[in-house]
């Protein structure tokens, strides 16, 4: 599940969203409403149930030698995700729904980007669409998926290495 050429997606487990008005989300630090997204780049990251904390790493070009097969592993590819065994049920049965919505009234969040967001209500494109097999769609996008206890310690080693990486709900892992 990916965006399109002009579009960019929001991912809920609510499929009856008929618009997107701006609101100052609950966790963010920023005082400004907005309508949250993701382009092409960023969509894996949302292959999750809206809850589940993960952690995501990345190879880039200035990643030093040997930590794409030190923290990702060898012949694993250059992405990993991580999340904790209490949230592998969820990821198997969630109903996911991606929105398709219009690319023009959003920018990039964030330095790097790691999200789009708009200051004006947004109608889909569409009706959501399920996002079906989130595990399925790792494996076909070449990302290792893996599961452990905690997702402390993993982040940790991944913050300190030179690969790109986000954390997404970590509020909610296991201390």
């Amino acid at each position: 599940m990916r965006a399109e050429a002009g579009q960019v997606l929001h991912f809920s487990e609510d499929p009856t969203i008929k618009r997107f008005v701006p609101h100052v989300a609950a966790t963010s630090a920023l005082g400004t409403p907005y309508v949250w997204a993701v382009d092409g780049d960023r969509c894996q990251d949302h292959w999750f149930p809206r809850q589940c904390p993960r952690v995501m790493a990345w190879a880039v070009d200035r990643t030093a030698p040997g930590e794409i097969e030190r923290i990702i592993g060898a012949g694993c590819g250059t992405r990993v995700h991580a999340i904790e065994y209490a949230w592998l049920r969820a990821v198997i049965e969630v109903r996911l729904y991606a929105y398709r919505l219009p690319a023009a009234p959003f920018v990039p969040m964030g330095d790097p980007p790691h999200a789009v967001v708009a200051q004006v209500a947004v109608e889909p494109l569409g009706p959501p669409e399920p996002v079906t097999d989130l595990i399925e769609l790792h494996e076909e996008a070449g990302i290792q998926l893996r599961v452990l206890d905690r997702l402390w310690p993993f982040w940790h080693q991944v913050t300190a290495s030179t690969l790109e990486y986000s954390g997404i709900r970590l509020r909610n892992a296991r201390r």
